[in-house]
């Protein structure tokens, strides 16, 4: 019996997960596996079948998981009974989706496997294999882009990562300036643009704005890719709900524009925290910052805090559309009440429209 190598090896783009591929003398797998910190909150390694190399066995391979091996998939579940060829690595592609967390596997322009991202988030393994003709507890079939949606989802992630190496179909410059043109068609032109993405993918800045009473903050670009976990907790509602971001506003009679700029830099790292932490962001939540005025422990998030004449409507990105919220400073009891139940985010923000605190920051009393 020949060792496992491991043929391929690719993390995603914040070094969360890795996607790799294993194969011995019978058999080849695609996992996914989380970064040691973060295997409190993941600690199962995704793994999903990807083809036998050898005949297929009769029955389930349950000799291989007596001796900790990964299992070779049954006759009645594989397309090729007879095996197939190892994979060559310089073949191989791994493909990490739009949202950071789920992967595909193609082999020579085929996609042969795919672990959703949603996946993560749920107690047991789900992955689909091309190799694969009928459910069983290893893997599900993946048909087509007529009969499965993970594959459809998969082709459509291979054309958005194309566009964005190619310099004639590069989307950043539509995105950043159908964003701006909104932002500028409710607050005035943009006055200073302020990149925060360190030179890494997705472009990201942020634009400021300002009329006589205050300073406006927001980010651009945030909305390019979708967040986390979206999927599996809004379902069919999931495009309402996937892509944001993020503003902030503080009175000029208060604060110098250096001071408008200093708070207004939470937002910098507020727009990496769904991916840093492959998490969400959504109404009534709240976040620990350094960078909240003095006296505050951090931010809720909320687009309720802005009155129907002051929303924006963003346009759509991918087909989706883009809610943005706005990041207002919240006292340490405040943000210790959103956190100690489910809901109190909301219930938050409710006792600050009923204390007339609106989007724009301005020195207040707790309302906790």
């Amino acid at each position: 019996m020949r060792q496992s190598d491991i043929v391929a090896e690719v993390s995603n783009d914040k070094q969360t997960l890795t996607a790799l591929v294993e194969q011995d003398n019978r058999v080849v797998y695609f996992y996914i596996f989380a970064r040691e910190d973060l295997r409190d909150r993941f600690p199962k390694m995704r793994a999903c079948w990807v083809r036998n190399l050898v005949p297929a066995p009769v029955n389930d391979d349950t000799d291989a998981m007596e001796q900790g091996m990964a299992p070779m998939l049954a006759a009645q579940y594989c397309r090729n009974l007879e095996g197939e060829a190892p994979l060559d690595p310089a073949q191989i592609q791994i493909l990490w989706n739009e949202s950071d967390d789920g992967a595909a596997l193609w082999y020579q322009g085929l996609l042969l496997a795919v672990i959703p991202g949603w996946s993560l988030y749920i107690d047991h393994s789900v992955c689909y294999s091309a190799g694969c003709i009928k459910q069983n507890p290893l893997t599900f079939p993946l048909g087509s882009a007529s009969t499965n949606t993970q594959c459809e989802l998969a082709e459509k992630t291979r054309l958005f990562w194309r566009d964005w190496q190619n310099e004639f179909t590069n989307p950043w410059p539509k995105i950043q300036r159908k964003l701006l043109e909104s932002y500028e068609d409710r607050f005035g032109p943009s006055l200073k643009y302020y990149l925060i993405n360190q030179g890494n993918w997705p472009p990201m800045a942020i634009s400021q704005h300002e009329d006589e009473e205050n300073y406006y903050f927001f980010t651009v670009g945030m909305s390019i890719r979708p967040m986390p976990q979206i999927d599996i907790i809004f379902n069919d509602e999931a495009e309402k709900h996937r892509r944001i971001e993020l503003a902030f506003s503080v009175g000029k009679e208060y604060v110098t524009e250096e001071n408008a700029v200093q708070m207004a830099s939470a937002l910098s790292g507020y727009a990496q925290v769904p991916w840093t932490t492959l998490s969400w962001l959504g109404e009534g939540h709240t976040l620990m910052s350094p960078m909240a005025p003095l006296g505050f422990e951090g931010h809720v998030i909320s687009s309720a805090l802005c009155g129907p004449a002051d929303k924006m409507r963003l346009p759509k990105i991918y087909g989706d559309p883009v809610n943005q919220f706005w990041v207002s400073p919240v006292f340490t009891s405040e943000l210790e009440f959103a956190q100690a139940k489910p809901n109190g985010g909301f219930e938050l923000v409710a006792a600050m429209i009923e204390n007339d605190i609106g989007f724009v920051f301005a020195p207040r009393s707790a309302v906790i």
